[in-house]
């Protein structure tokens, strides 16, 4: 997190514990408010059309879970979709009948647009996308796939966790009627934070799984309303202190300019795919005629894990995509996991050295 994220959260905690939590929330009500007017300009909505949720799981969930599926519904999805995802349409599969069908890709190892105007049809309740998947660079194009869902009237659902604060986003442009997003990753933000994008003209079609009486209004005994806004995904008790981080977290991205952030996060990513690729036993495996951040390799003779440890070991950071996080993809692909390198526009090209310099290190060692 930078340092003003970092002051913000801390300031709001040490707040709560001088005055206790339902004063401090009430002293700093308009910097908890902030956050939907910051991210409604981060991806170009209104502030009514944003809910704040402690995760982009949570938040895709609620979105998810509110449409009302029926037997014979068919959900078009893409080859990279997430596990978590996945799972809830299989979960859905089970209770309601709705068909799962899986979009082929493209020559570039992205969905294929044109195969899903093609098996689009009445039946289809959801197009539901990962904009970035969890194992690669690849940038599925988000507003290709707007445009056949605007054109069939299906509803649109973009998973966007890993995107939201590397790439300019606007859901106008994009054309989906929900998009959930965290605040941990690109944006900079505490973990336990995210945000979930509702498109205003279907937020009456779409009941979340669950209410509260801050999504909904208990009107009689036998009666209730529910919110107009897309604060009907919230609940009444949550993370004060997050969201005023994850406010300023979304100010300090527009700050910078998004477009100016994946101009830079590119720059660096393509620096460091170009080095790897010159060294030996090391395979690059991003897909996409777009790429972004997030760099996955292989390297030949060493698991994933293996690699991953070796870094930490010099105080590199990566991580592990394994298998199973999305499945349909790496299974057809035959990989078993990949090592991520997730690049920021703070990364240096000495960096890029460095890590590259610590990869040729690890390939020497028996």
């Amino acid at each position: 997190m930078p340092e003003p994220v970092l002051d913000a959260t801390v300031s709001h905690l040490r707040l709560e514990a001088r005055i206790g939590g339902y004063e401090a929330a009430d002293l700093s009500r308009d910097a908890i408010e902030r956050v939907y007017d910051a991210a409604a300009t981060l991806i170009g909505c209104s502030r009514d059309e944003i809910a704040v949720i402690e995760n982009a799981t949570r938040a895709w969930d609620m979105a998810f879970y509110s449409i009302p599926f029926g037997p014979g519904d068919r959900i078009l999805t893409a080859m990279a979709e997430y596990a978590s995802n996945y799972i809830a349409y299989l979960q859905m599969a089970r209770k309601t009948g709705v068909k799962v069908e899986v979009v082929p890709n493209d020559e570039h190892g992205q969905i294929s647009v044109e195969a899903l105007r093609s098996m689009v049809d009445d039946d289809v309740r959801l197009i539901s996308l990962t904009h970035v998947p969890t194992n690669g660079g690849l940038v599925n194009p988000a507003a290709a796939v707007g445009e056949v869902a605007r054109d069939a009237g299906v509803l649109y659902l973009l998973d966007a966790c890993q995107s939201v604060g590397q790439l300019p986003l606007d859901v106008t442009k994009i054309g989906c009627d929900m998009l959930s997003a965290t605040g941990r990753k690109y944006l900079r933000g505490p973990r336990g934070t995210g945000f979930l994008y509702v498109r205003r003209e279907v937020l009456e079609d779409l009941e979340p799984p669950f209410l509260d009486l801050h999504a909904a209004r208990w009107t009689a005994r036998d009666r209730f309303e529910v919110r107009p806004d897309a604060r009907r995904f919230e609940n009444w008790e949550t993370n004060y202190a997050g969201k005023v981080g994850l406010g300023v977290a979304v100010d300090y991205a527009l700050q910078w300019d998004v477009e100016k952030i994946r101009d830079r996060v590119q720059y660096v990513a393509d620096r460091l795919r170009a080095r790897l690729n010159g060294v030996s036993h090391v395979t690059v495996r991003d897909l996409g005629a777009q790429r972004c951040g997030i760099v996955t390799f292989t390297v030949e003779g060493k698991p994933p894990q293996t690699v991953v440890r070796a870094l930490s070991g010099q105080g590199i950071n990566t991580s592990v995509s394994p298998a199973d996080s999305t499945l349909l993809d790496m299974k057809s692909r035959d990989l078993e996991g990949l090592v991520r390198a997730s690049v920021h526009y703070y990364n240096s090209e000495e960096e890029v050295e460095t890590f590259c310099d610590a990869i040729e290190s690890i390939l020497s060692k028996a």
